[in-house]
């Protein structure tokens, strides 16, 4: 761990200069109390740093919880070894592809059957009833994938052990409600003259109207986020259970962990806001998961409960350059290889070049600097990867 000027921690061996400035630049705002945390894979963010935990008194930074609110990763582990797997596996992707929309304007063409019990546990906030645009985004796209670097993967461990994981989050809902509070917050800060270092870094403030319409949102944006996931998993579940022959769902446990939201949580004997923007929660006995780049696998992982980084940990293996950079730096010939053996979209590897695991950083190095905030249980290895791609595309098997 490394201390960055007086209160900002890093346990990025590996920490690009814009990233240091933005945190540094970030722990200067009045909101911001006690010092912020770096994981191992923080890099550039908008307004505050991903891979950062950033704590606040009665206040919020909407661009620091981001436009992804409550993204995260689900995993479950099932009855199934790598010897119940069927010899080819381009049949699931097949029917993962066709029973779960995934890319940019992939939606269901009409609710998701499970919408109905999420808005009866959740119910819908004024700002979505209001709003003819997400009353339409929110049913169809509950139960999606979504794009980027949102995927659905079949892993297995080291014992054999069959794992399903996927991440994803609020989707459209969750961007346009957050947008508009940032905007919100924004502002609110023109208004009153604050000195920020960066506009994005207004804030909300405990005790007002706007403060109070922005924490509805989130936590109905969070819950939105987690159900999705859950949703999603049944579906892949049972299209698992069809490619093996089960009857029955080979589900034994499951992990589902937000890295970009927003709680209320004690530490160092005050009461804070902490978010977590590209963050896992990691207290001591948590399990967690920590997903690599496309094909390079990932953890499951329990917390050490590290109070320096306000009991958190990294949230995957973090990019190492723009996604332009990417589709610059590398070819479709670079993709093929790097997912040789795996059942994945082939071809459609050159609308995935961003997605390439040479753009993110080494998950290894990412996982060695946070040895005191998590212990590794399982290392999970790709099999399978699903991912949104244009229309057009195709599937194959490298």
């Amino acid at each position: 761990m490394e201390k960055i000027g007086e209160r900002v921690l890093s346990w990025a061996s590996v920490l690009d200069e814009q990233a240091r400035e933005q945190a540094l630049a970030t722990v200067r705002v009045a909101a911001v109390d006690g010092h912020i945390a770096l994981m191992p894979d923080a890099h550039l963010g908008m307004g505050a740093t991903v891979g950062a935990v950033i704590p606040t008194r009665e206040a919020i930074i909407p661009s620091a919880v981001g436009v992804d609110i409550g993204c995260g990763v689900i995993a479950t582990e099932t009855a199934l070894t790598a010897a119940d797997l069927p010899d080819t596996l381009e049949p699931l992707l097949d029917r993962w592809a066709g029973t779960i929309p995934a890319g940019l304007g992939y939606w269901h063409a009409e609710a998701d059957p499970a919408w109905q019990h999420f808005v009866a546990a959740h119910g819908l906030p004024e700002s979505v009833r209001a709003d003819r645009n997400l009353r339409e985004k929110a049913p169809r796209q509950f139960g999606t994938l979504g794009s980027g670097n949102h995927f659905l993967e079949l892993c297995t461990d080291e014992r054999g052990t069959v794992w399903l994981m996927l991440h994803s989050g609020s989707r459209g809902p969750g961007n346009t409600l957050a947008m508009r509070h940032i905007e919100r917050a924004k502002g609110l800060m023109r208004r009153s003259m604050e000195d920020l270092p960066d506009p994005d870094l207004a804030y909300l403030v405990q005790g007002t109207p706007e403060f109070d319409a922005y924490i509805r949102d989130l936590q109905w944006a969070q819950a939105y986020a987690s159900g999705n996931r859950q949703r999603m998993m049944r579906v892949a579940l049972e299209g698992l259970a069809a490619a093996t022959g089960r009857e029955d769902e080979p589900a034994v446990r499951t992990i589902n962990n937000h890295h970009n939201y927003a709680r209320r949580e004690r530490h160092h004997g005050k009461e804070l806001w902490v978010t977590r923007k590209g963050a896992i929660s990691a207290r001591a006995g948590e399990l967690g998961v920590i997903p690599g780049s496309m094909g390079t696998g990932s953890f499951v992982v329990r917390g050490l409960g590290n109070p320096d980084a306000y009991c958190s940990a990294a949230h995957g293996a973090g990019r190492a350059m723009s996604r332009r950079q990417a589709r610059k730096a590398f070819t479709v010939e670079d993709m093929e290889r790097a997912m040789e053996g795996r059942t994945w979209l082939r071809k459609a590897a050159a609308a995935l070049i961003d997605e390439i695991p040479g753009a993110y950083k080494d998950l290894d190095t990412v996982m060695a600097d946070q040895t005191d905030l998590v212990e590794v249980v399982h290392r999970l290895d790709t099999v399978v990867n699903y991912k949104g791609v244009e229309k057009g595309s195709r599937r194959g098997k490298a």
